[in-house]
C-alpha cells in the first residue's frame, strides 16, 4: 500500500510514461531542486538541500553519460558526442558550484535541464515552427 496519494500517483505516472517523458520528468525535477535551492539561498538547511540538489544532478548526468557511451545507444553518433559534451560541462558546474557555492552558478544546470527535458517533451518528428 501507498504512504501517500502522491506516491501513488508517481508509481502509476512512472509505469505509464514513454522512456523520453521518464527522463524529461526526471531532468525537470533535477532543475527545481537546484531552483528551490537557489531561490532559498539563505535559508538554514541550504548546504544540506544543495549539497542533495547536485548529488542528484550529478547522478543523473552520470546515468545519461553511460547510456550515451553504449554502442547499441539509437541516437546518432554526432548527437551522442555533442550530448556528452554538454553533459561535461554539467560535471564541471556541479564540482565547481560544489567547491565554491553560489546562487548564479546553478542557472547553467538549471537551464541545461530545462531545455533538454523542453526538447524531450516534443514530439520526435515534429520539427520547431523556426525550423519549417
Amino acid at each position: 500500500m501507498y504512504s501517500s496519494p502522491l506516491q501513488a500517483y508517481e508509481t502509476v505516472n512512472k509505469t505509464t510514461m514513454s522512456g523520453r517523458e521518464i527522463e524529461a520528468a526526471v531532468l525537470t525535477k533535477a532543475a527545481c531542486k537546484l531552483k528551490e535551492c537557489q531561490q532559498n539561498w539563505n535559508s538554514e538547511d541550504r548546504e544540506q538541500k544543495l549539497n542533495d540538489a547536485l548529488k542528484y544532478n550529478q547522478l543523473i548526468w552520470s546515468i545519461f553519460q553511460g547510456e550515451l557511451k553504449k554502442d547499441d545507444n539509437p541516437l546518432n553518433k554526432q548527437l551522442r558526442a555533442n550530448l556528452l559534451q554538454l553533459s561535461a560541462l554539467v560535471d564541471r558546474q556541479i564540482f565547481e558550484t560544489m567547491g565554491d557555492p553560489s546562487p548564479d552558478k546553478l542557472n547553467l544546470v538549471i537551464d541545461i535541464n530545462n531545455n533538454i527535458a523542453a526538447g524531450l517533451r516534443q514530439s520526435p518528428g515534429i520539427k520547431p515552427q523556426s525550423m519549417k
